[in-house]
């Protein structure tokens, strides 16, 4: 990155109170040049407890939603506009109302990883983090659970409750090839193996834990091991090195989100630079939405 650049940054966010978040999954040079890196939950708590003039988000559509629902009175601009997700596209509104006639007597958990319009659906939206416990915590025996089948099935197999699970997937995730896994396993046979719950289930079954990235960075942090087989989006083994530069760290195959690559330096000095309104709720969705989005930052 030009130090010009940088050094541009820098001043404009000081200007303009500006608060910069990324996540995990972000290229290394933006997370260089973050206030903070997280996971989905963690930034949704950042954003709620600062009371930044300007939020820049540096990730997908639906983060820099999130973090509107919870810093209102906050501009939010995301980094890179054409940023979206392919499994909050996979499931809308509508197919959650259509589950709830379907099954009257269930709440609705929503994965975070999904519209404004559904998550307006949900008794709760949860991260891959807390998505048991928000289940768990859910006030009926049976949950409606979306969009990510992955994840769902995870969840389904960590709880006494029934799940009605939603049949999306991360492309990403959903996409990786199990003989990539079990190369890298083959070549690090002392190593850890650490998976994601939005992989496939024969992902999970040769792991040695099932995390999410912020689960995965306390792991690394208490392990005694050298060595790990990370499989998620490879913009985490980035945050890992980062964190852990004495421990070794090998994406588990690949695994990358498009969408997550389009943000830049230049990109990011782009939204520091604008003066317009930002990411828009519907005043129609905004209070449920939020509401959904407060009780998963308060579970787990």
């Amino acid at each position: 990155m030009p130090n010009r650049i940088k050094q541009e940054i820098d001043r404009l966010k000081s200007e303009r109170g500006a608060v910069i978040l990324a996540h995990s999954y972000q290229p290394g040079n933006i997370q260089d040049i973050a206030d903070f890196v997280g996971d989905s939950l963690e930034l949704s708590r950042i954003a709620a407890s600062e009371s930044a003039e300007l939020v820049v988000f540096c990730g997908v559509k639906f983060m820099a939603e999130t973090a509107k629902l919870l810093s209102p009175d906050s501009t939010v601009v995301l980094a890179a506009p054409d940023a979206d997700c392919s499994l909050a596209a996979c499931m809308s509104g509508d197919d959650l109302r259509q589950m709830k006639n379907r099954f009257p007597g269930a709440e609705a958990v929503i994965y975070v990883n999904s519209t404004i319009d559904l998550k307006s659906e949900a008794w709760s939206c949860c991260t891959s983090a807390n998505s048991i416990e928000v289940v768990e915590a859910a006030p009926s025996d049976e949950v409606i659970f979306g969009p990510d089948r992955n994840l769902g099935t995870w969840v389904a197999e960590n709880t006494n409750k029934k799940l009605h699970i939603w049949p999306g997937g991360c492309h990403a995730h959903s996409g990786a090839d199990i003989r990539d896994l079990r190369e890298k396993k083959a070549e690090w046979p002392d190593a850890r193996v650490l998976v994601h719950p939005e992989s496939p289930s024969v992902f999970l079954w040769e792991a040695d834990q099932v995390l999410g990235t912020g689960g995965m960075i306390k792991y690394v942090k208490n392990s005694t091991a050298d060595r790990f087989i990370i499989g998620t989006e490879e913009g985490m083994i980035y945050r890992l090195k980062t964190l852990f530069p004495d421990k070794e760290f090998k994406a588990a195959g690949n695994i990358v989100c498009p969408d997550m690559g389009y943000t830049t330096p230049e990109l990011v000095l782009k939204a520091l630079e604008s003066r317009g309104n930002g990411i828009e709720i519907p005043a129609e969705l905004a209070d449920r939405a939020a509401a959904a989005v407060r009780r998963m930052t308060q579970t787990g």
